[in-house]
């Protein structure tokens, strides 16, 4: 996904409100109540006014404002919260519910064309002890996103909660009640099987690392993390140059993997295909078919860095040592490149990378970088065979996420996506074998950075991320795999909608081809999303995707219906705003 940096432009998503608990006597108030993240786990940082961000990554927190204490309203319930819990007054006082109100929800359940929208759950939104987050204001969540016409959500399905403490021995605890929850409100869901460790990118609001028998086998096998030219480890996903060794306790980590999936599938079957319809297949960090050569933990890079390859563990030497000898040059086969800089270069900084007489076009380079993105296809390969045997004729759709790598994109070399395994330069297009890999196994192509315009990107480093967006589409297109899009940063303005509703339509050169995105995946619910204005340019958005084609649509119309839907469920506000008063 691409990174959180102070140069994006864009909404700042804002955090939850800390607090003390609250009664949950009244249910508006222990809604709002529900959303106070306790202190230990709140990770705050000073950010810019122009900051954006992102996510697996995302959300960025800064202080939501709050009501005044001049007005009788506890202070520490803020604007946000109010408004998310006014979806539950009006579930409780549906008797009240308008005429026009009344119809809005009977359209929304009929199924449109259009681009079908997901929303991000928060990353907490099941506890360390394996239970539901702030119960009751999930639950009114959900079901004011169901109201507003959305698809479903997105889940991620930790692996370090799940099977914690235990081989084999699985706690899916508060994921039960999550689900129930969705199906009840009517709402779809996309589970994210979540093999890497939540903790050290921006914007991830709460720890949840490894599972800790993982955890001690790392701290005896140090190469089972991926590893730098210095010896720094990552920790985030067990290095896939070990895919196939049993190193975890008897296991290899795909047997692992694969283990993981078909007790999800087992203890979860009768909700597949009509509640859960998307198995997304974590390949690596932030659950990205991606190396982790841009950390942003301990500060180690930065944007908008080059970033660094992660071959230097054993198993992963090992592999090119055997690579090198296979074709006939074992002199390459000791090491990957000496002279690619460091985290935080820029490419003309470094020998490797260089426009001109760089070593990614030497007879070395292209062998070293052909090795490096084919282990990440043959990661993918693995784990897609695995997970199609598994949810086989069980109605659901596999999908495989892809980190949107923009800055940069300008240049020849295309550094940060080289480092991250993505070989593309300006010369060879690198999305294509991604794409030809997925259609191979029947998954969705599934991109980030969709919401990103390239004159909002710092110029000096030359970030396209529209034209990225655009070979992506060109990619899935020759390869004809299903595209779905996501915004990698928090945003809740009409131009970032706007934007991506340009490109779900896939209008590639004038030419859609009737093609446009299968889904969207927002990003993210929290209680900024349901500030009135950002409430309502989201509901207006929900229309929107639905009608991407629909050019004798007025958009100006979709977003005065938006206006009156949001308006006509405000009074609400007030019955919140007076229970809370004690």
């Amino acid at each position: 996904m691409a990174m959180n940096i102070s140069h994006q432009l864009g909404a700042l998503a804002e955090s939850m409100t800390t607090t003390s608990n609250a009664s949950e006597t009244t249910v508006p108030v222990s809604a709002a109540a529900a959303w106070k993240t306790p202190t230990p786990n709140i990770r705050c940082k000073i950010t810019r006014p122009d900051t954006a961000e992102q996510k697996s990554q995302p959300t960025s927190p800064c202080r939501s404002p709050v009501l005044s204490a001049s007005n009788g309203i506890r202070p520490d319930l803020s604007v946000a919260c109010l408004a998310f819990a006014a979806e539950t007054m009006d579930l409780m006082n549906l008797e009240e519910t308008t005429e026009q109100e009344k119809t809005y929800k009977e359209v929304s359940t009929v199924k449109e064309k259009g681009v079908p929208v997901y929303v991000m759950m928060p990353l907490d939104s099941v506890t360390m002890g394996n239970t539901v987050n702030r119960r009751k204001a999930m639950d009114a969540s959900l079901q004011a996103l169901k109201s507003a016409g959305v698809e479903g959500v997105m889940m991620d399905v930790w692996w370090g909660l799940v099977e914690r403490d235990t081989p084999g021995v699985y706690n899916w605890g508060g994921y039960a009640e999550l689900l129930e929850m969705a199906k009840r409100h009517g709402l779809k869901v996309q589970a994210v099987m979540s093999f890497h460790q939540c903790g050290g990118n921006v914007g991830d609001s709460c720890t949840v690392p490894l599972p800790k028998w993982v955890v001690e086998e790392v701290g005896k096998d140090q190469d089972l993390a991926y590893t730098d030219q210095w010896g720094r480890r990552n920790y985030e996903y067990v290095s896939l140059g070990c895919d196939s060794i049993p190193v975890l306790k008897g296991r290899t980590p795909v047997q692992c993997y694969s283990d993981f999936m078909r007790a999800f599938r087992d203890n979860f079957k009768h909700l597949l295909s009509d509640t859960i319809v998307e198995i997304q297949v974590g390949m690596g960090p932030a659950g990205e078919l991606r190396f982790p050569s841009y950390p942003e933990q301990n500060g180690t890079w930065k944007f908008p860095g080059i970033g660094a390859f992660q071959c230097y563990d054993k198993y992963m030497l090992s592999s090119l040592k055997a690579a090198a000898e296979a074709a006939g040059k074992p002199e390459w086969g000791s090491t990957g490149p000496t002279d690619a800089g460091n985290y935080n270069n820029w490419p003309e900084d470094t020998r490797f990378f260089r426009k001109e007489g760089g070593g990614w076009t030497s007879p070395f380079g292209e062998f070293f970088l052909s090795w490096y993105s084919q282990m990440l296809l043959d990661h993918g390969e693995r784990l897609l065979s695995s997970a199609n045997g598994i949810f086989e004729n069980t109605g659901v759709k596999i999908s495989v996420k892809i980190a949107g790598i923009h800055w940069h994109y300008g240049t020849r070399s295309h550094a940060p996506e080289l480092t991250a395994g993505y070989y593309n330069t300006r010369n060879r297009d690198g999305y294509l074998p991604i794409a030809q890999m997925l259609a191979r196994h029947g998954a969705i192509f599934n991109f980030t950075c969709i919401e990103m315009r390239d004159h909002e990107q710092p110029q000096d480093a030359l970030c396209a991320p529209e034209k990225l967006v655009k070979q992506v589409a060109l990619a899935t297109r020759e390869a004809k795999v299903p595209l779905a899009g996501e915004n990698a940063l928090p945003r809740f303005d009409e131009r970032a909608h706007e934007q991506i509703l340009k490109a779900s339509s896939m209008n590639i050169d004038g030419n859609s081809e009737d093609r446009e995105m299968c889904a969207f995946t927002y990003l993210r619910m929290n209680p900024h999303l349901f500030q009135p204005d950002n409430w309502r340019h989201f509901v207006a958005f929900v229309k929107k995707m639905k009608e991407v084609k629909n050019a004798d649509r007025c958009l100006e119309q979709v977003e005065r219906e938006a206006e009156h839907f949001v308006h006509i469920r405000q009074p609400s506000v007030h019955k919140v705003a007076a229970a809370a008063m004690n």
